[in-house]
């Protein structure tokens, strides 16, 4: 269960990171070769937001995983406190977290002394179970950065790639396409580990991608330089 967990946040850390980092630099594309037909200023523009916006979700990613490791350490020291003080209060906690999934009568009872009598064990249960935490671990923590930090700049950096070789009309056509192409594998992907419906996933993905980048070409096509 935990591993499988583990395997949907890792789905979940890359298409925030890459999807984030792919709309952000066709949105930013998408403006300037509205306001410019220099290649040099967009390619330019491009590989600024590139490293930017790699740093700025690295840095994000960073900071908010270490919030919920602090978050559960805040946590656990809470309910060690109270494991101590209000003992009675915390088993019956316990007793009506498995009563509601459906115990009862003696085996509740050989249940909540079973736990009770292990304080790692009844630790873990009021977190997981009442809390709905599990634990952060450092590794987790450099593990979501670093995932974060390459996704964002794989996806920054691929409607870019064009520019470099192609004219500017004829590159921003060929990100936009690899831009939708990317962005409905990423949707059609996720719905297949998750049990979704693929083909839906994969519009839905387009479409926010898409709308979201299109509002740079509306921002640079105001600002179109003369």
């Amino acid at each position: 269960m935990q591993e499988t967990h583990k395997k949907g946040n890792k789905i979940s850390e890359v298409i925030l990171g890459g999807q984030d980092g792919l709309v952000s630099m066709l949105g930013l594309l998408l403006g300037l070769s509205a306001a410019t037909s220099s290649t040099r200023i967009v390619i330019a523009g491009g590989l600024a937001t590139v490293f930017a916006e790699t740093i700025s979700m690295t840095a994000v990613a960073y900071t908010s995983k270490m919030a919920d490791r602090d978050h559960y350490h805040a946590e656990k020291k809470q309910e060690v406190r109270e494991m101590i003080e209000v003992s009675d209060s915390e088993k019956q906690e316990v007793r009506d977290i498995y009563s509601n999934k459906g115990f009862s009568g003696q085996l509740l009872d050989d249940i909540v002394d079973h736990i009770t009598s292990d304080n790692k064990l009844w630790l873990n249960t009021m977190l997981r179970d009442e809390l709905d935490l599990l634990p952060v671990e450092k590794k987790d923590v450099y593990s979501f950065t670093v995932i974060v930090g390459l996704s964002t700049f794989s996806g920054a950096i691929l409607p870019l790639v064009a520019f470099f070789f192609l004219p500017i009309h004829i590159a921003l056509v060929v990100a936009f396409i690899v831009s939708i192409i990317v962005l409905a594998a990423v949707g059609y992907y996720k719905a297949v580990m998750t049990l979704g419906k693929p083909f839906k996933s994969a519009l839905q993905m387009v479409v926010i991608g898409i709308g979201a980048a299109l509002v740079g070409y509306l921002i640079g096509h105001l600002f179109r330089a003369s």
